[in-house]
């Protein structure tokens, strides 16, 4: 839902062209994300930037404010800004944000360079503080995988240990996900890991054109970390929601009480 405009941004979504396609996909609540964070995006210049990244927050939220009994919303920015802190913090006072959102990639994360995983640290604290939760694109390029996930585990993570962290895309960057990164999520919840007694994953594109195999571990992987713990997700589109649904119903080899399990999930930062 950016309102930015530029060749390299979405199109506007405004909440009254949103509403009608969860009508259509059977989806009562939803949380709409900010991507402000591309205004923070080390690959972009842009002027008075953290302006428009207050902007394009509240104009998300203001979205949510229209729906309130059906949207909620999360700010975004790029975690690495010395702005980060602040935009928490004035965040957290506005009604319809119940989280943030950030995109690793977009804002050049790099988790393997101790100042990257310190200011981190921070955000996530902070967001701790404040009760926001948090969605996280952690896929970064080609190169990220296990390595990238320990440090998140292990480092960044434990810096929010009591509100909700859900890694998108089922810890790849969609379509498909990375799962040798997911193993390590996968393997700590297995083995009772205490940090990750708060941690969903969604299903964001992870099923969109991927080869019969890759289907069948994602299925297996999901199994792995425990129904309870996956979310639905859709990027902007298309496909829409309800499409986005039909692609993993009908590809993904689960049960239809497994299914069923997935669609029912109420994500914790809406009760």
């Amino acid at each position: 839902m950016l309102k930015a405009s530029g060749a390299d941004v979405p199109a506007v979504l405004a909440a009254r062209d949103l509403v009608p396609l969860l009508d259509s996909a059977g989806i009562r609540r939803a949380v709409i994300l900010s991507v402000a964070y591309m205004y923070g995006s080390p690959s972009r210049t842009v002027e008075d930037e953290y302006a428009k990244v207050r902007a394009e927050n509240d104009w998300t939220a203001a979205q949510a404010g229209e729906y309130p009994d059906r949207l909620i919303a999360f700010c975004g920015f790029n975690p690495l800004k010395d702005y980060a802190l602040q935009e928490i913090e004035r965040c957290a006072k506005l009604p319809q944000v119940k989280g943030l959102k950030f995109q690793f990639g977009n804002s050049w994360v790099d988790v393997r360079k101790p100042e990257h995983v310190e200011k981190l640290r921070k955000v996530f604290a902070k967001a701790n503080e404040r009760r926001l939760a948090i969605v996280a694109h952690l896929w970064t390029d080609p190169e990220y995988g296990r390595e990238e996930a320990e440090i998140f585990l292990n480092q960044i993570l434990p810096a929010a240990p009591d509100i909700p962290v859900q890694i998108a895309h089922f810890a790849g960057g969609g379509p498909g996900y990375t799962d040798e990164a997911l193993e390590v999520y996968a393997n700590a919840i297995t083995a009772g890991d205490p940090r990750t007694k708060n941690l969903y994953f969604d299903i964001a594109t992870v099923a969109d054109e991927q080869p019969k195999e890759v289907l069948q571990k994602f299925a297996e992987r999901i199994r792995q970390v425990g129904l309870n713990r996956v979310l639905y997700g859709t990027d902007t589109g298309p496909p829409a929601a309800r499409q986005s649904w039909l692609i993993f119903r009908t590809t993904v080899p689960l049960t239809d009480e497994e299914f069923k399990t997935i669609a029912g999930n109420v994500a914790p930062y809406f009760r």
